[in-house]
């Protein structure tokens, strides 16, 4: 199997066009002398193609920020001192469609369905003459496009549509996004798919992507790219918000049994040791390819998390028990990087959280903004193993599920530690999720799929105190990108968005 992939992402030659947010839905343009339209006729131009969309996936347009940020800026477990302003339409819910995230997120997620429906159909289309060699390398990149384009369709349905289930209700026959299965010509009309289609097709290229790595046999076996493993959480993910409690858990396993990781880091010192840099966090199973030479600095995460001023809310920090590890990536500085010496003592600038504990060692020279991202880690599947047995009534399985998890609060030593009622036993995994998920963006989607009354757009820390209280997101629909609606391709916005802003 050749070795195509570049460790950088710096170097790739190959990038597909699909903006949507300019004078046509989606475009494909000449990059390197290559021509997007014939230019992916061998396995060595594909593979450099799928370099390309893992570039586009990482950029900070996409996973490497706005799309991934987006779950906990708005939501009650972020604080914003108010300082910088960068992303805060959506922590302030003051965000018109015309706010440049939504631009980024729509235009980058369809830049990766793209490069992955066009490198899809290159693979297809070469396999039938291909040598054992080269069908084994087409099996992996069709594996990995169909998974790359799996998880950008999963991000712009949600992002864009309405939950798909909120708390037991359906809204599959809401508009979700456009479904793109055979790469678009330019300047075609297209249309929404609802919801429930959008899902259809995600899981369809999960199944796909399984499928094409049995035919390889083989996998990469870097978390630099997706693997079985990393397939299989992203099922769960999707079955978890879907409410297939039986998928979901299944799924979950399966992430944690290929992946090999059964236990996680419980005293601090290990715990801080997850997120000291370069890739040292030995709990993810997929994560970004940035380090010193790429990355995306003023616009990385780790700025967003200390020069742009987030950092958890007065009442995330409330939630952590005395002996709960996680809490010693908590710390607060001045504006120059001083360390305070508590929460509040002055306007709070945060250390970074999973994007700056490199700062207390040599490692990424301490740098906040080098830190990566880690996209679908083993914590995560635990806790979707524990919430569906909840829901089906396992609530002894559920409790030794969740304390996988829940160790990390070093008080917390067995299952007869947690709630033992099936009621408390999910409003102690709500809580879980917010103290073990902060900074992967998933806390808004958290809210919204419970049909929660949440409180948003904390202020005045150290004190718990928000501007917008008793509300609930359930129905909260973000818009489409006025550039892509007024491009005129067939895009129509969702109606009534608006009225769904939280106030």
């Amino acid at each position: 199997m050749k070795n195509i992939f570049i460790k950088a992402l710096a170097g790739v030659v190959l990038t597909i066009g699909a903006s949507g947010c300019g004078d046509k839905f989606l475009e494909t343009d000449i990059y390197d002398a290559v021509d997007l339209e014939s230019g992916l006729s061998t396995p060595n131009s594909i593979g450099y193609a799928l370099n390309g969309a893992y570039y586009q996936f990482c950029r900070y347009y996409f996973a490497g920020n706005y799309a991934t940020t987006m779950g906990d800026l708005g939501s009650d477990i972020i604080y914003w001192n108010g300082q910088n302003s960068h992303q805060n339409a959506i922590y302030e819910f003051s965000y018109l469609d015309t706010y440049y995230g939504f631009t980024y997120v729509w235009a980058y997620g369809y830049k990766v369905v793209d490069n992955a429906a066009r490198i899809i159909k290159a693979c297809d289309q070469l396999l039938p003459e291909a040598n054992s060699d080269d069908a084994v390398d087409l099996q992996l990149y069709k594996a990995e496009a169909y998974a790359l384009r799996a998880y950008a369709m999963s991000v712009l349905t949600n992002t864009f549509g309405h939950q798909v289930k909120v708390n037991g209700r359906d809204y599959s026959n809401e508009p979700g996004v456009v479904i793109v299965n055979e790469p678009i010509e330019a300047f075609s009309e297209v249309k929404r798919a609802t919801i429930g289609e959008c899902y259809t097709q995600i899981l369809s290229d999960l199944d796909h992507s399984l499928a094409a790595y049995r035919q390889a046999g083989v996998s990469r076996t870097t978390g630099q790219v997706f693997s079985p493993a990393a397939v299989y959480g992203l099922m769960a993910r999707v079955k978890l918000y879907l409410e297939d409690w039986n998928g979901a858990k299944d799924a979950a396993a399966l992430a944690i049994s290929i992946s090999g990781i059964n236990t996680l880091a419980y005293s601090e010192a290990d715990y801080q040791a997850l997120y000291s840099g370069q890739w040292s966090n030995g709990e993810s199973i997929f994560y970004l390819a940035l380090d010193q030479s790429t990355n995306w600095s003023a616009n990385s995460c780790g700025t967003l998390f200390t020069t742009y001023c987030y950092g958890p809310s007065p009442y995330l920090i409330s939630l952590y028990g005395d002996d709960d590890v996680r809490a010693s990536l908590n710390y607060w500085t001045n504006q120059k990087g001083t360390e305070y010496a508590a929460y509040g003592s002055a306007t709070p600038w945060y250390g970074g959280g999973k994007f700056g504990a490199g700062i207390f060692n040599a490692v990424a020279g301490g740098n906040p903004a080098v830190q990566t991202n880690y996209l679908i880690n083993a914590p995560e599947m635990f806790l979707i193993q524990a919430e569906a047995d909840i829901r089906l009534g396992n609530t002894a399985d559920a409790a030794n599920e969740l304390l996988v998890v829940a160790k990390r609060n070093n008080a917390i030593t067995t299952a007869a530690d947690l709630p033992s009622s099936a009621d408390a036993l999910l409003s102690f995994l709500k809580e879980e999720r917010a103290r073990e998920l902060f900074q992967e963006g998933h806390r808004l989607w958290d809210l919204r799929r419970w049909d929660e009354t949440t409180n948003l757009y904390a202020y005045d820390a150290p004190n718990i105190r928000y501007q917008i209280n008793n509300v609930k997101v359930s129905d909260l629909i973000f818009p489409v990108p006025a550039d892509e609606i007024n491009a005129g391709f067939g895009v129509e916005q969702t109606p009534g968005w608006d009225a769904t802003r939280p106030k």
